[in-house]
C-alpha cells in the first residue's frame, strides 16, 4: 500500500492543478488589498497616536510590527 501512494503522489505531483472555489464572490487581489489597507490604517494610527512620546519610539515601532503580522 505504501508504493501504491508513493507513486501516486510522485505522478500527482508533476500534474498541475486547479482549485476553485464556485461560491466565492470576491477575487485574491481584493483580499490582498483589503487586508494591506487594514495593515496601513493600524500603522497610521499607531504613528499619529500623540499619546506616545520618542521615548516610546521602541513601542511604536513593536506595534507597527504587529499590525503588519
Amino acid at each position: 500500500m505504501e508504493l501504491y501512494r508513493e507513486i501516486l503522489a510522485h505522478y500527482l505531483s508533476k500534474q498541475d492543478a486547479q482549485i476553485i472555489f464556485p461560491d466565492l464572490q470576491i477575487n485574491a487581489d481584493a483580499i490582498i488589498q483589503r487586508q494591506c489597507y487594514q495593515a496601513l490604517c493600524k500603522i497610521r494610527s499607531i504613528i499619529q497616536d500623540e499619546g506616545l512620546e520618542d521615548a516610546e519610539c521602541f513601542m511604536r515601532i513593536e506595534q507597527i510590527i504587529c499590525a503588519l503580522e
